[in-house]
């Protein structure tokens, strides 16, 4: 099949539909949304993408689509857009044909963003600003769209579709993972390739995750800025093109690569979700360059100012807002959802700054088109799906909020129990009600348990090493004079800011990391852990190391003694909440009695055994209780094996041992201990009476389980 050169035949009138580039074998039909532009051109360009050689005006015009068919054209076709119509700011207006445009349909892209001032549609340093109009051509400094063919050989792949109670997911960088990795071949290190390296896999098989979830995949742009200072936008979160993989993630720069790594993943059992970034586009505000949908139709793709339309919303921080209220706006969304999952086999999504997607112009609302959209979809309500339920626009705050069928990180979680362990005042009834997987905000409307994803950190914040080695952040790296990211961390040093020799706070950390896991993966909802932290990596203190791509973003592959003890407890915490049911229950634990059995499924206790009462919740000064959670009180229509152990789960976050009660329990016959995080390397599982007083070390949490048998 030959691609089109300077001599190409007449091209037809095509199709409205689908949008975007589609070969269907005898040549490629043309489709690109537009409600206000006059014209379209499509601008066709030799191998390289340096040099165009046909303007070709696409003939038809259906229901708001530009389209066209141009024949005997196929794969590997270089092209982009030039779009005409109004340039009026100040009415929303930014077309201008001497810019070209990326089409938001593109599969995959060529060539990378070279910055120019040519690539915006004013000309900077003008006296009117972005009312003037900039006629130099950005042809040679925009990334071309490729033409692909969508046919793979999957060899029988199929989505893993993990339950939702045996979900953990394992939050990574496609570059990150794999760029010290000493297994990883150098010429494919920071690659897709890179990511399915086998010894990559496997230490993620055997960690006992589930879900592997990747920073944005989406091509993106890195800003001008942190290029002027010689860093990237290393996490991402910069779309451009929302069906195309970066192309610096493709070590062979073929599309295949992303399907093979999908599919390797899922040979082990592994799902792949995507981080996703709908919310904003790399066009920045007025003053940003003129990339793809602002030429194509500002007032339609973006939201503006209701007063003064030559302004954006800036609802994302990042300068502009997507209307997702805009029908064609989300038909785009959507359509690129579908293909993820469709076409790349993606078993679900992480949506960044959800809150915008579900907001209207007045503000956020459950019955956003979007929202509905994604839960009547036949494909999207059967994928996993998860909400950053937040931004910062009105109302931005949504933490239990979203309708059935979403899960949504917990920050509530992630505040509770940093300051817990730290052993802040007044934190026990708060933490009770994390580990039962926020019931306060997620029990509703027959919403699960797992609806609540708890974390404890993040790509966003310190690592989980650094949690406990930093009062404060440290990213003078960043070279914005430390005065980025976050100053609420929770944090504690324990003693020494940072690295120190010293053995008592070096020990203190270790099991404060390790009550940081046990609590995170013996609490009620869908873990999440951060790719590194199993064995302590460290960002040096760095919290915000979105522009990192260095040894401080990558994860360090050198495990000393301490990394691999607590990688070692990690997988051990791991196979303790899948082998138990009861840790991992389909109905929130609510502190319910049970009449005919005599049992709560969930019992709060002091110290000395008894339940807890409403003085003790409201004592500031507590740190320590029991959770029981009696396997007697089985879920109603839910049978699964090994669902009926009894487990206490004790924690102590006071500086000193507390005497805890082991309390009697009908039909048992003493406990035994599963895990002590003052004692992580114990082998043998010692048994204790009942009504025995366990010395509970300070900053320490422990597990037993119930022997079954008759009391004496």
């Amino acid at each position: 099949m030959s691609t089109p050169g300077p001599h190409t035949s007449v091209i037809r009138e095509g199709l409205p539909f689908p949008l975007g580039a589609s070969w269907d074998g005898q040549g490629i039909n043309f489709a690109l949304f537009s409600a206000n532009a006059t014209k379209v051109e499509l601008c066709l360009f030799d191998a390289t993408g340096e040099v165009e050689l046909q303007r070709i005006e696409l003939p038809e015009y259906t229901d708001e689509i530009f389209h066209g068919y141009l024949p005997d054209a196929g794969p590997g076709l270089i092209y982009g857009y030039r779009v005409h119509g109004p340039y009026e700011p100040q009415n929303g207006h930014r077309f201008n044909p001497n810019k070209l445009l990326i089409d938001p349909y593109a599969k995959q892209l060529v060539g990378e963003l070279k910055w120019s001032e040519a690539l915006f549609g004013y000309t900077i340093g003008h006296p009117d600003a972005d009312l003037s109009f900039d006629e130099r051509d950005s042809a040679p400094f925009v990334p071309k769209c490729k033409v692909i063919d969508e046919a793979h050989d999957w060899g029988g792949d199929q989505p893993v579709k993990v339950p939702w109670d045996k979900t953990l997911v394992y939050e990574t960088h496609v570059r990150g993972i794999s760029m010290r990795h000493p297994a990883v071949a150098k010429n494919v290190r920071g690659t897709f390739a890179g990511l399915m390296t086998d010894e990559v896999v496997q230490h993620i098989r055997e960690l006992g995750v589930s879900s592997v979830e990747l920073l944005p995949i989406h091509a993106f742009v890195n800003d001008q800025h942190l290029l002027q200072k010689g860093m990237t936008n290393y996490w991402g979160y910069n779309s451009i093109a929302f069906f195309a993989p970066d192309p610096r993630y493709l070590a062979s720069g073929k599309i295949d690569e992303f399907k093979d790594m999908v599919a390797r993943l899922h040979q082990d059992g592994l799902e792949v979700l995507l981080d996703v970034v709908y919310n904003h586009t790399a066009e920045g505000n007025e003053q940003g360059p003129t990339l793809s949908m602002r030429g194509i139709d500002n007032v339609s793709y973006y939201r503006l100012m209701p007063d003064d339309k030559r302004f954006y919303i800036n609802d994302s921080g990042t300068g502009n807002t997507l209307d997702l209220s805009h029908p064609c706006v989300l038909q785009l969304v959507t359509d690129s959802l579908r293909y993820w999952a469709v076409k790349m086999h993606v078993d679900g999504f992480r949506f960044d700054l959800a809150t915008i997607l579900g907001r209207y112009h007045d503000g956020f609302n459950e019955r956003h088109s979007f929202l509905v959209a994604c839960r009547q979809d036949p494909v999207l309500c059967q994928v996993k799906m998860i909400a950053e339920p937040w931004d910062c626009g009105p109302g931005g705050y949504q933490v239990g909020g979203f309708p059935p069928g979403w899960v949504e990180w917990n920050d509530r979680f992630r505040d509770t129990v940093r300051a817990f362990w730290k052993g802040d005042d007044g934190q026990l009834a708060d933490f009770a009600a994390r580990m039962t997987a926020s019931g306060d905000l997620f029990n509703q409307r027959g919403r699960r348990p797992y609806a609540s994803l708890n974390f404890i950190t993040a790509h966003d914040g310190f690592t989980l090493h650094d949690l406990v080695s930093y009062n404060d952040k440290h990213n003078e790296a960043n070279d914005e004079d430390n005065q980025d990211g976050s100053n609420n961390n929770l944090s504690w040093n324990h003693g020494a800011e940072g690295p120190t020799d010293d053995p008592e706070i070096n020990a203190l950390r270790a099991r404060q990391m390790r009550n940081f896991f046990a609590t995170l993966l013996l609490a009620q909802g869908t873990p999440m852990l951060v790719a590194g932290d199993e064995f302590a990596r460290t960002q040096h203190g760095n919290n915000n190391a979105y522009c990192q791509d260095s040894e401080i973003g990558w994860v360090n592959w050198e495990l000393d003694e301490g990394g691999q003890a607590l990688l070692g407890f990690v997988k051990r915490l791991i196979k303790l909440r899948l082998a138990y049911p009861i840790l991992r229950r389909q109905r929130f634990l609510v502190g319910h009695y049970d009449e005919e059995l005599g049992v709560k499924d969930v019992t709060w206790l002091d110290p000395a055994g008894n339940e807890m009462n409403t003085e003790q919740w409201e004592d500031g000064n507590g740190r320590c209780l029991g959770m029981l959670l009696d396997g007697r009180a089985q879920e109603t229509g839910i049978h699964r094996p090994g669902a009926d152990a009894t487990l206490l789960l004790v924690v102590n976050a006071h500086h000193d041992s507390i005497e805890f009660l082991l309390p009697a329990v009908p039909e048992g016959a003493g406990w035994t201990c599963l895990l002590d995080t003052h004692q992580p390397d114990a082998d043998d599982q010692p048994r204790f009476e009942f009504d025995q007083r366990y010395t509970v070390t300070g900053r320490s949490l422990l597990l037993f389980e119930l022997q079954r048998g008759a009391t004496d």
